[in-house]
């Protein structure tokens, strides 16, 4: 793996701290920790997001984690998708369902309510957004109003994380080989 940016060495106290937080949490330090160390304000601000977004409880989990991959997979970020891949292993979620994401539109594995909240994720994605009225009617209803403000932030955090890490250069680290996860599906070409 080759990122745009070098990563550096990941020096001093707080430098320790994160790498042992790193290992422990996915056995390694991640690449995207060495290049964003260049700029640790930008470091500090997406991780305490990222950290501040796991504990918001308004938006069922599993729906988040499935907006989250749909992001990934539309922009491009394989790093989201390999860590994804590998956290949703870690946090139980229906790895048949994780590993359908990026063909999501062929799959059958899911329901309505997961299919509503991955065409938003799409949507919320495209550059401008395509969010329908009629779509965010469904899932204020299905959701709730904080439920859907919770879920529009977190996927406006993945596409945060997303982009930045394919403009860096950054891709996947197999984390997701390392769960024993067979090969991911591969993007629908049927975008809409």
């Amino acid at each position: 793996m080759t990122s745009r940016i070098p990563p550096t060495e990941i020096t001093g106290v707080q430098g320790a701290l994160m790498k042992t937080i790193a290992r422990r949490m996915v056995g390694t330090v991640p690449e995207p920790l060495g290049v964003l160390w260049h700029h640790r304000a930008v470091l500090n601000a997406t991780m305490s997001l990222g950290r501040k977004a796991n504990r918001w409880d308004e938006c069922d989990r599993d729906l988040k984690s499935y907006a989250h991959m749909a992001v990934a997979s539309l922009i491009g970020c394989s790093f989201c998708l390999d860590m994804g891949y590998f956290q949703a292993r870690n946090e139980g979620l229906d790895l048949t369902k994780a590993r359908e994401v990026p063909r999501w539109r062929e799959s059958d594995a899911f329901t309505p309510v997961e299919r509503d909240v991955l065409t938003y994720a799409e949507a919320m994605s495209q550059t401008p957004p395509t969010v329908s009225d009629e779509l965010s009617g469904r899932l204020l209803k299905l959701l709730g109003a904080p439920g859907l403000i919770e879920l529009t932030a977190f996927i406006g955090a993945a596409n945060l994380a997303a982009r930045m890490n394919v403009a860096l250069g950054i891709e996947a680290q197999g984390f997701a080989a390392t769960c024993g996860l067979p090969p991911l599906a591969r993007p629908s070409a049927n975008r809409a």
